[in-house]
């Protein structure tokens, strides 16, 4: 038996309910529980009763959601029933998916289609009489204005309504058709004729072949064509017949029917009831794909701390508008090493994951103080809102600059780190690669400016990886087929409806990061953040070498998920950042306590060093490349900076000793003792500034220098030279002249020169910006089934005929009011009462009172599911209830 016999089979050959209000009455709660599983949206607030439960189903706002998030094949299965009768019938629908010629894949995908969109509340009503909720139809459905998603236009009747008669009946004469009595009957006449595929076959046989090459142009979309006042013969031809229909002047269409008979019935070029295949572009052996993925996570961790370094003693100041600086972000690219757009990536995840951010709050008070709850619309300001605003009036430009999160991510192992950053990238809303594009007022979008967020992010991001997950391990998904199953599994994601359309060849994603997206094209922005998502993974090593790693596996929570987009649910956050690690942790290289000195003034690390000694080294020499080893190269300047940090000649030459497998080279020892020799021979204060030396000759030299001319030195005394600038120009001038002077404090001690940390106040990352409300959890749903369970039942309740207060709340006057909940009270029975809430918001409810006393009646409300109390004065009357055959009451 085919799929299709068993779903007729299946259904009741009742007509089904006649709303959908009573469709979703009729179900059972695990069926209502999947409805508001797949539409969050409805349940905030929670619905009072069905029948409000069907009215915001059918809102616009709710729809559109809800068309966003089906597949390609069910958003097909939803425009086919938008331009067919209304209501039609299963096989109507299979005919105008499958066409005449018929489908196997189609018949067969269809129940389950069908299934899911009655699920979703987007279809009701029985077998032959389905239902296409009508907000969904006024989306989908053809006009006399614009086509059908499917390319379809309107129908015979539509096209016709304001034709005249005569105008019809000559339409029926030249297509051979008899004249009728009255439009309606002509206008069926023609229908039946264009629905006819035989019968429009012979019609076109003596059609001219200029019109049926004009019938080939519309036939699949859009069908709307331009003619002049004086149209061509063929075109006369097309018009004579019907098969043109004038719409506005000077505009036609091709109907609905005509053009079904044209296509064979289909309503769609290309069916596509089964979702792409992700094609293999590659495969690896796992253990290489783990090991390719660990170096690429270690470099991401030694560019994401390059970063914070280089901003520790303060970062780039903040823009007015909030952001970096095109020219601090290309320092910052600089001091990395790496393209802007990149540089911009990495600044992003630290801002991400709480390790940089404003030190001063502007930016918080201007772009982010909408989303904080202690910000209020009566003017309250924070304690960081009122501290940035005394910044700006003090002129202290305010800086991006570490927070204190950094201090305990920096002492955490390098595996706990690594998971640290992906808990923050991964539900991310910031896109980085838009960074350098223009938002929709033709602004630049800076690096942790505002406007970069985008919600759907989050989604592609896990979707990309799960679908990389669902391979065998070692294998890289083709990109490019993984990108058309994304388009298949959402087509109109933060898109608008679908038009059918010859897609343009696809050559595969380009390879490239950054370079921003327009702001009004979301179907680009879908396949950027695709590609984004792709790139992102290899350069934090979650991937490697295009395949997903363990670790990134890991990452989604468990090994195998849903074929469904978004199904499934994550480990908490700490218990996978735990696992991730746990998994990573051997990939990495144990830090090592060592270097190699050369004789070339270089020491190369072969691996990643342990902290103490990093920092050690990197006060002594600078850093010359990275890589697998890093290369430290020692400079006169590197080892004055050692020195000027308070360390001896004496310490720097056991800590060579201490930390070198090979011996200290003899240049290197020179060099130390060189600079250490001349170091604070030289004494540097304020007076504005002096020199001070103790040899006389030294001092000789400086001033016949005229390199010294701009420093404008005066001799005080044979040992002292005063200076009228400032202590710090005048050591790096003398500097810049070969000397090695030491700074003086006003005690005549060496003063050290420590760097200063920089720490912003405690700062929260930025949320992610949601994606509609989030997904409810069991609980939730359970209550919130329950509660409108409960208002229906209420609601539905018969009650006795009784006068009415505008709004149809029951009258009854006090006297009546107290005397009938009174009554109610003692015999336990339920009765209606009309409730005016102190805002002035009126409701019936449905009370089974308990107790009646100081002006207060307690009762079991059956409308809320839960006891409350109402004050007598605030109810505007009372109803009891109809007496049932059965004798039914709702159970308290």
């Amino acid at each position: 038996m085919s799929a299709e016999q068993q779903h007729r089979d299946g259904q009741a050959a009742d007509p089904g309910p006649r709303s959908l209000a009573q469709a979703l009455r009729e179900r059972d709660d695990a069926s209502l529980g999947a409805l508001l599983r797949s539409r969050p949206d409805l349940l905030h607030p929670v619905p009072t009763d069905v029948t409000q439960l069907a009215t915001r189903a059918g809102t616009r706002a709710s729809v559109l959601r809800a068309l966003e998030h089906l597949d390609r094949f069910a958003l097909q299965a939803a425009e086919a029933l938008a331009v067919a009768p209304d209501p039609a019938s299963y096989q109507e629908l299979l005919d105008l998916l499958a066409g005449d010629d018929g489908d196997e894949e189609v018949a067969g995908a269809l129940p389950a289609t069908v299934a899911l969109l009655r699920e979703r509340a987007l279809v009701w009503g029985g077998e032959d009489r389905l239902r296409l909720v009508r907000t969904a139809r006024e989306l989908l459905a053809p006009s006399a204005s614009h086509s059908s998603p499917t390319g379809l236009g309107p129908s015979v009747a539509e096209a016709t309504s304001g034709m005249s008669p005569g105008r019809i009946q000559a339409i029926l004469t030249a297509a051979g058709l008899p004249h009728t009595h009255d439009t309606v009957s002509a206008v069926a006449a023609l229908s039946g004729l264009f629905a006819d595929r035989e019968r429009v076959a012979e019609l076109l046989e003596g059609a001219p072949e200029a019109s049926r090459e004009v019938l080939t142009r519309l036939v699949w979309g859009p069908p709307y064509g331009q003619v002049t006042a004086e149209p061509a013969a063929h075109l006369r031809w097309l018009l004579d017949r019907g098969l043109l229909l004038p719409t506005t002047p000077g505009t036609v269409v091709l109907p609905r029917e005509a053009a079904l008979s044209l296509r064979g019935g289909r309503a769609h070029r290309v069916p596509e009831p089964t979702r792409p295949r992700v094609a293999v572009a590659a495969e690896r052996k796992p253990q290489v794909v783990d090991a390719a993925a660990g170096g690429q996570a270690l470099a991401a961790l030694d560019t994401v701390e390059e970063l914070l370094r280089s901003w520790d003693e303060g970062g780039p100041a903040v823009l007015r508008a909030g952001g970096l600086s095109i020219r601090d972000l290309k320092r910052t690219a600089t001091v990395l090493e790496v393209p802007e757009p990149v540089a911009a990536f990495w600044v992003e995840l630290a801002y991400a994951a709480g390790l940089i951010a404003s030190d001063g709050g502007y930016v918080e008070e201007h772009h982010e103080r909408h989303d904080r709850p202690d910000a209020d619309a009566e003017g309250y300001e924070d304690e960081e809102t009122r501290d940035a605003r005394t910044r700006r009036r003090s002129g202290e430009a305010e800086h991006y600059a570490p927070t204190p999160e950094y201090d305990a991510w920096r002492d955490l192992p390098p595996a706990e780190r690594w998971a640290w950053l992906l808990e923050a990238w991964l539900p991310g809303t910031r896109a980085p690669g838009l960074i350098g594009g223009r938002d929709g007022r033709d602004r630049t979008l800076s690096a942790l400016g505002p406007g970069l967020d985008r919600s759907p992010a989050p989604e592609v991001r896990r979707r990309v990886l799960e679908l990389m997950a669902g391979l065998e391990p070692g294998q890289a998904p083709d990109p490019a087929t993984l990108l058309e199953r994304l388009r298949w599994e959402r087509p109109l994601r933060s898109a608008g409806p679908r038009r059918e359309q010859p897609e343009p060849p696809r050559t595969g994603v380009r390879p490239a990061y950054g370079g921003g997206v327009a702001a009004n094209d979301p179907e680009a922005l879908r396949t950027k953040l695709t590609e984004w998502a792709l790139l992102e993974a290899e350069m934090l090593g979650v991937t490697g070498r295009g395949a997903l790693a363990t670790h990134g596996r890991a990452l989604l929570g468990a090994e195998g998920r849903s074929e469904g987009a978004g199904a499934g649910t994550v480990t908490a956050g700490s218990a996978r950042a735990a696992v991730v690690a746990a998994l990573l942790a051997p990939l990495l290289p144990e830090p090592l306590d060592h270097v190699l000195l050369q004789a070339d003034l270089t020491a190369v690390a072969p691996g990643p060093l342990v902290r103490p000694l990093a920092e050690a080294l990197g006060v002594l020499a600078d850093v010359e490349s990275k890589g697998g080893a890093t290369v430290y190269r020692f400079t006169p300047g590197s080892v004055r900076r050692a020195l000027d940090a308070g360390r001896s000649a004496t310490e720097l030459h056991a800590f060579l000793d201490r930390h070198s497998r090979t011996p200290v080279p003899q240049p290197l020892t020179y060099l130390i003792d060189d600079v250490a020799r001349r170091h604070g021979l030289l004494r540097v204060g304020a007076a504005s500034s002096y020199v001070r030396c103790d040899d006389e000759s030294v001092l000789d030299e400086i001033l016949a220098d005229r390199r010294a001319t701009a420093l404008r030195l005066r001799r005080l005394a044979p040992t002292v030279v005063a200076a009228q600038a400032d202590p710090r120009t005048l050591i790096e001038g003398l500097r810049a002249m070969g000397f090695a002077p030491a700074a003086e404090s006003a005690e005549g001690d060496v003063m050290i020169a420590r760097p200063h940390a920089h720490r912003t106040p405690p700062r929260t990352p930025p949320a992610p910006v949601p994606d509609g409300p989030p997904a409810p959890d069991a609980t939730l749903l359970t209550a919130a089934v329950r509660a409108v369970r409960a208002g229906d039942r209420a609601a539905t309740a018969p009650r006795k005929e009784t006068p009415q207060a505008p709004g149809g709340l029951p009258r009854t006057s006090p006297a009546d009011t107290l005397a009938t909940v009174q009554a109610a009270a003692m015999t336990g029975e339920s009765v209606w009462i009309g409730h005016v809430n102190a805002e002035g918001a009126a409701s019936q409810r449905l009370l089974a009172p308990l107790r009646v006393e100081g002006g207060y009646v307690t009762g079991y409300d059956h409308t809320a599911d839960e006891v409350r109390t109402y004050a007598l004065h605030r109810i505007t009357g009372v109803a009891e209830l109809a007496d049932e055959p059965d004798g039914a009451e709702p159970a308290r």
